[in-house]
């Protein structure tokens, strides 16, 4: 059978490469066509389009890509009709995938969502278009399903959270192991993750690393994301006691002691580490003040939405400062404020579920495939 999959970030590619080779197990025989990155075309299947070529952060920088934006959909609505697919599968990225899901549906062509928009956070009006584009949704926040359901009267699966699946399946690596292999020294590490996009990369970075001199007795290890080039992050190293590593988050994140987050997916998978966190976002003016306006939620993270309660710090915008981010740091390195921390993270690990999600999801979608094609 035929699978068109379309994954617009960096998780985005993770989690598309985990559903893949669970749909490799349930179909040995599938054909798969991906918008990606990396960790999905490693997977298999022909890769159409990278991510990187496709992620622009906030409202302004959308409307000033708006042209790209709108010639990457006719590119791919052609690509579709070319490949016939028997279900197309969307992963998060809802501006873009919604759009071909419309044009999908007037076509007749089956569509799964894998990773549900945020519509609980903002634009909850997409649940019109959701009931009327999208055939099958596939969820990964518990909440998710009551929102879905008893709010909005549609049904959809709650398969469990894939950065679970993702991080049983890495192999462990001790400290020391890791050290050696990326050249660092033997004192403690502070992680700093600033984001998969340029834009949002450039902006966070630079507050981060202001904190570095106020923690000499720590190293700070910055997580290079996939898909950006080494010489974008070398202007960010000239400080001894601030290294890099490309790639290689989940192995960072399994040493650190404590971690700087930008807001998103990044903040859950410190999380699951079992690693101190504080969350950090600061968009451009315009951006933020939109946002400001439309969102709703009491909390940016989702360990705090999840939770409901502030179990890490969120420095958010203007609050993102230097004199700020020393103060949760420090707060991060008390025994008595790490052991609280700790404690909440594996309650939150038991709210999302076992491990699973990736075989569930593609167990679904190859299921229903077959069904139709014998009614068919």
């Amino acid at each position: 059978m035929k699978y068109y999959i379309i994954a617009g970030e960096a998780s985005g590619d993770l989690h598309g490469s985990n559903l893949m080779k669970a749909l490799y197990k349930e179909d040995p025989a599938a054909d798969i066509r991906f918008w990606g990155g990396d960790l999905m075309e490693k997977t298999g299947g022909r890769l159409v389009k990278h991510y990187r070529d496709l992620a622009f952060m906030g409202f302004l920088e959308v409307v000033l890509n708006l042209k790209t934006i709108i010639k990457n959909i006719k590119s791919c609505k052609i690509d579709i009709e070319k490949f016939n697919p028997d279900a197309i599968i969307f992963i998060d990225y809802p501006g873009f995938n919604m759009r071909i899901a419309k044009w999908a549906k007037e076509k007749g062509i089956p569509t799964h969502y894998y990773i549900s928009p945020q519509i609980w956070a903002w634009k909850e009006s997409r649940i019109n278009a959701i009931r009327r584009d999208v055939e099958r949704m596939h969820v990964i926040l518990p909440f998710e399903k009551e929102f879905y359901e008893n709010k909005h009267h549609y049904n959809v699966n709650f398969v469990g959270h894939p950065i679970i699946d993702a991080i049983h399946n890495r192999p462990t690596l001790s400290f020391e192991e890791f050290r050696k292999q990326n050249h660092l020294d033997k004192t403690p590490i502070i992680a700093l993750l600033p984001g998969s996009r340029k834009q949002e990369i450039s902006k966070m970075l630079h507050i981060m690393l202001s904190v570095v001199n106020h923690f000499p007795e720590y190293q700070f290890v910055i997580a290079g994301a996939p898909g950006q080039e080494f010489s974008f992050y070398e202007p960010f190293l000239k400080t001894k006691n601030v290294h890099y590593i490309d790639n290689k988050t989940y192995d960072l994140l399994s040493i650190s002691t404590a971690a700087l987050v930008t807001s998103g997916t990044a903040t859950l998978d410190t999380a699951l580490f079992k690693v101190p966190q504080v969350v950090c976002y600061k968009g451009s003016w315009v951006s933020y003040q939109i946002a400001k306006r439309i969102l709703t939620l009491k909390y940016i993270s989702l360990v705090n939405l999840i939770m409901d309660q502030e179990v890490v710090t969120e420095l958010i915008q203007d609050e993102l400062n230097t004199k700020r981010l020393v103060e949760e740091i420090n707060k991060l390195l008390n025994a008595n404020s790490r052991a609280k921390i700790l404690n909440d993270y594996t309650i939150l690990e038991q709210k999302l579920g076992g491990a699973g999600a990736s075989e569930t999801t593609a167990k679904l979608i190859v299921d229903d495939i077959r069904d139709r094609l014998k009614k068919n």
